[in-house]
């Protein structure tokens, strides 16, 4: 991560999107059981989907459930201390779907790297959690420029 504020100090982070579908909500060590059961049943499919090309996430042999926390617990201080917003993704039921990441890019060409996964029994919502994302992204983050993969 660089040294530049990664948001405006007097940045009101906005209310996530909500949809018929889904909806975004912080990712904290509350979600930690749906979580990792939503991603250690989907990992092939994640490693598919567009932004995780690099094959380090998610891990191929999984991660213990306390290692996940831990993994939650530095998301949630990114996002205290405003370094990093990752959120959950809720289907209507209230089960964890997915996970959107917004983070400092890593170059010099973007603001921010922004990924999302879903579930594989949830692949329908991969395209609309994309447009969603982007268009919140775009209407009330202060970035001028993403770089997320697209659909």
């Amino acid at each position: 991560m660089n040294d530049r504020a990664f948001v405006p100090d007097d940045f009101v982070v906005p209310a996530p999107p909500v949809t018929p579908r889904f909806r975004l909500e912080p990712l904290g060590p509350q979600h930690n059981a749906a979580d990792h059961a939503a991603w250690t049943s989907s990992i092939e499919h994640i490693r598919a989907t567009p932004g995780f090309p690099d094959g380090r996430w998610p891990p191929v042999e999984g991660m213990t459930l306390e290692a996940n926390l831990a993994d939650l617990r530095r998301h949630a201080d990114d996002f205290a201390r405003r370094r990093g917003f990752t959120y959950t993704v809720l289907d209507t039921d209230g089960d964890v779907i997915g996970c959107v990441y917004i983070y400092p890019s890593t170059g010099d060409a973007h603001d921010a790297d922004v990924s999302s996964w879903v579930r594989a029994d949830r692949a329908d919502l991969d395209v609309p959690l994309y447009e969603a994302v982007t268009a919140w992204l775009s209407a009330h983050w202060p970035f001028r420029t993403l770089s997320y993969h697209p659909r």
